[in-house]
């Protein structure tokens, strides 16, 4: 099976993991704070903060901004359920804004229609690993004196205007899932980058806290310190990252680079091989920004469940990212969904399909997958 995405490691990658689990920490050790140190300098931040996963970052994010009961979060309709279930987790009320038709954006006109008395942020999402407007963003949150978040969990090694994705929201959210720009496993972290720098601070110091139980220090700093006292500050969570983990981390991170071109040169060869056909339609990138290509997303313009069987067939898998996140049980069970207005969104998701893209992904494959594709269309216009 070819699969979708999946990592890309080397023998550097497993040495990294194998000498500290030589050393003498495995967890909350020195190796947390150099990754993300490491990873606030890539990004170009004021700080980074690991914690266990993406979706966690995005609860401690929301966490941070003091998101309460009742609090509204403009959230796009196309995203992973996380996003939304964020807000969820911090007592808030996610608000579905649309998308736009060519590259699946949160559509910045139906977030300025969608902001209330009630709302409190806005969660871009880079969906496949294209950013967001963020100027347009920016400007609708400062006028309404709201935090702008970034889902970036596709996006890591991105620019906007040569700006990286991780400084452009004020609080940034990455995902470290095997099929993501860089793994180390499970794993995520939260960038935040405001002018204010007091503001700046106390963000961090929450985020902090909330991943470690709400407590204002770490073993090893009480250790450092030679003290024993703690006060748990906030109702937190255990969302530690690993010692471990942040070494393959810290390793993947040095490749980031090499990762994003290949990843790029794989989308331009799907262009190419398809552009000849008028069956499928991949997304729009834009030329003010670079694009991480997380996901090769394309539109199938007919029966886009025959073609995912027919490549399955073929041994190829695919995926379809994502249905409307209010279409699933859990939301048309506990909200009004009859009243959300997301159109584009929801005929996107009948056309959608990401192929298979990863770094170490051969030339070969890129072909087959295209030719496949090529084939299926043929013998539809055929059989029609």
């Amino acid at each position: 099976m070819l699969p979708y995405g999946k990592q890309t490691m080397d023998e550097a990658d497993i040495q990294s993991v194998v000498d500290v689990l030589r050393s003498d920490w495995l967890t909350t050790g020195p190796l947390v704070s150099q990754f993300e140190t490491a990873f606030s300098d890539h990004t170009q931040a004021y700080s980074a903060t690991s914690v266990c996963n993406g979706t966690a970052a995005l609860q401690a994010a929301l966490h941070a901004i003091d998101i309460q009961p009742g609090d509204q979060v403009i959230v796009p309709a196309i995203t992973f359920c996380a996003t939304a279930n964020a807000v969820i987790y911090n007592g808030g009320i996610p608000v579905f804004a649309d998308v736009s038709a060519d590259t699946l954006l949160i559509d910045v006109d139906d977030v300025a229609n969608k902001i209330t008395k009630k709302t409190k942020a806005i969660i871009a999402v880079d969906y496949a690993g294209q950013p967001c407007d963020y100027t347009a963003l920016r400007q609708l949150a400062d006028d309404f004196d709201l935090f702008l978040l970034a889902d970036a969990c596709h996006s890591l090694g991105a620019f906007y205007n040569h700006q990286p994705v991780g400084s452009l929201a004020d609080l940034s959210c990455f995902s470290f899932h095997p099929v993501k720009p860089i793994t180390c496993g499970e794993g995520g972290m939260i960038t935040v980058n405001v002018a204010d720098h007091g503001l700046a601070e106390m963000l961090t110091r929450r985020l902090h806290c909330f991943r470690n139980h709400g407590i204002d220090s770490d073993h090893r700093s009480r250790q450092q310190l030679g003290q024993f006292e703690y006060d748990m500050k906030y109702l937190g969570f255990n969302l530690r990252l690993t010692d471990m983990q942040c070494a393959l981390a810290m390793s993947q991170l040095s490749k980031l680079t090499s990762f994003t071109d290949r990843r790029q040169f794989i989308a331009r060869e799907y262009c190419r091989q398809l552009e000849p056909s008028a069956d499928y339609q991949p997304l729009v990138h834009l030329e003010d920004r670079t694009h991480a290509y997380h996901l090769m997303v394309i539109r199938c313009r007919s029966n886009r469940d025959k073609v995912f069987n027919e490549l399955r067939q073929r041994q190829i898998v695919t995926n379809v990212h994502y249905r409307p996140v209010y279409q699933n049980s859990f939301y048309r069970e506990r909200f009004d969904v009859d009243s959300i207005h997301c159109p584009t969104a929801e005929a996107a998701y009948q056309e959608i399909l990401s192929l298979p893209i990863f770094p170490a992904m051969e030339d070969h494959q890129i072909e087959f997958v295209s030719q496949s594709l090529a084939e299926i269309a043929f013998a539809t216009a055929v059989s029609a």
